[in-house]
């Protein structure tokens, strides 16, 4: 019964949310709405999960001295006192109505003078793997690879003023070889089509897994037994 009833509640959900997506009467968009709510109060527990599992693992790299314990008392440090601050809400209204991310309280500070310049700056150190990354993969040595440089150097220099001053002056009949239509033209075109088709298949991916959890399939998130 560890396994079945999962497996029906999983199937039941499942059929159901399919149902009133394909079905919008009543009572399909309620049971839709009830299931949204459920699926919330579960994933509050994710998070308390998670933060347990964040303070477990630190606390043990910490207490074993490990060689970056600093950065673990950073994290804990850092993550217990945004969650009594959010907790508290201090700065603001303290009441159960209180909006802890109002203007003037704790948590929005730390949000707009920690977390976001923060985010902005791992986002800033990413730039350079990514150049790293497009030097290796931008190499021209197969005439795929060759390609794809090509359309690169064509969309980077076609986003820039110096895609209009190189091309500026070809005469209109040979408008299409501006840069910079070139580049739009490759976005709009090769490019998007490569996105629909990736898009297609995350798709038909998704709906693959689903009809394999629904239909008891896929068990693997029930643990490891068979």
């Amino acid at each position: 019964m560890r396994r079945e009833i999962p497996l029906f509640i999983t199937f039941i959900i499942g059929i159901a949310l399919v149902v009133a997506l394909f079905i919008p009467r009543e009572p399909f968009p309620e049971l839709d709405a009830e299931f949204s709510r459920w699926f919330d109060i579960i994933a509050v527990f994710a998070f308390v999960l998670g933060g347990g599992n964040l303070l477990q693992v630190h606390v043990d790299r910490i207490t074993r001295r490990h060689p970056d314990k600093w950065f673990s008392v950073v994290t804990l440090v850092g993550f217990l006192a945004t969650l009594v601050i959010g907790l508290g809400k201090i700065g603001g209204d303290p009441g159960l109505k209180g909006n802890y991310i109002a203007e003037g309280t704790w948590f929005k500070v730390i949000y707009d003078a920690v977390f976001t310049p923060l985010t902005a700056t791992m986002f800033s150190l990413l730039a350079f793997f990514v150049a790293s990354a497009s030097y290796r993969a931008f190499r021209a040595k197969t005439r795929e690879a060759t390609i794809l440089l090509v359309a690169a150097f064509i969309i980077l220099v076609g986003r820039t003023p110096l895609g209009y001053y190189l091309t500026f002056w070809l005469p209109d009949p040979l408008q299409f070889l501006h840069i910079p239509n070139l580049s739009a033209w490759i976005l709009s075109g090769p490019n998007l089509a490569g996105q629909r088709a990736i898009m297609i298949g995350i798709a038909l991916g998704i709906i693959a897994t689903s009809l394999k959890l629904i239909l008891g399939i896929e068990r693997g998130y029930l643990g490891g037994e068979k």
